[in-house]
């Protein structure tokens, strides 16, 4: 099975609110993340909360989703990554992550890149566009132990993905999504709010 881990603890320090609960197209951004992850091929979708986590998980009470919290979250995504790895599934064979601020990921994206690891059997599998690495990044079990150790000090995934760069396949998705980071109301802007169209005459 494949477990897929939302990281959405953070502090949204770049905006004048908790950005996963900004409103859009009449549901919050966590709300979008989790529903395309439930959409896609993972057999199960954990959710690792910490700030305001409370005011998140009243958001999505009726997703099947399992939820986790990372009372350590100020220390950085790496403690969100491990708490998400203890939460997932025995039997899973394979962990994906997912920042809840990339939030522009389709579930198609996700699918492909299980498809490519079913395929390949490589230990590492990331979705890209254009030659650019972004999310989701799938996981071998066979790292798992790797990633229960990772901490910011020493690069968090970025150093196990190093130590495994020859047995990394990159999966080119067919869009930008899953590059993009929705960090500031700018990004809002650009990519959620449609311009309204003035009548003319």
């Amino acid at each position: 099975m494949i477990s897929l881990v939302v990281l959405a603890a953070g502090k949204s320090t770049r905006m004048k609110e908790n950005k996963l609960l900004v409103n859009v197209d009449g549901e919050t951004v966590i709300e979008r993340v989790v529903k395309t992850a439930i959409r896609s091929k993972v057999d199960e979708v954990v959710v690792v909360l910490g700030y305001e986590a409370e005011k998140i998980r009243d958001r999505i009470p009726a997703l099947k989703c399992k939820i986790a919290v990372n009372d350590r979250y100020e220390k950085g995504q790496s403690e969100s990554v491990k708490v998400g790895l203890s939460a997932i599934s025995r039997d899973a064979e394979a962990l994906m992550i997912q920042p809840a601020d990339v939030a522009l990921i389709d579930a198609q994206s996700v699918n492909r890149v299980i498809d490519q690891y079913r395929r390949s059997k490589r230990r590492i599998v990331i979705a890209s566009h254009q030659n650019e690495s972004g999310h989701p990044i799938l996981l071998d079990r066979s790292l798992f132990p790797e990633v229960s150790n990772i901490d910011e000090d020493s690069l968090g995934l970025k150093a196990v993905i190093s130590r495994h760069r020859t047995e990394i396949d990159y999966v080119d998705v067919g869009t930008e999504n899953v590059l993009i980071d929705i960090d500031t109301q700018d990004d809002f802007e650009k990519y959620f709010r449609k311009p309204t169209v003035r009548p003319t005459g």
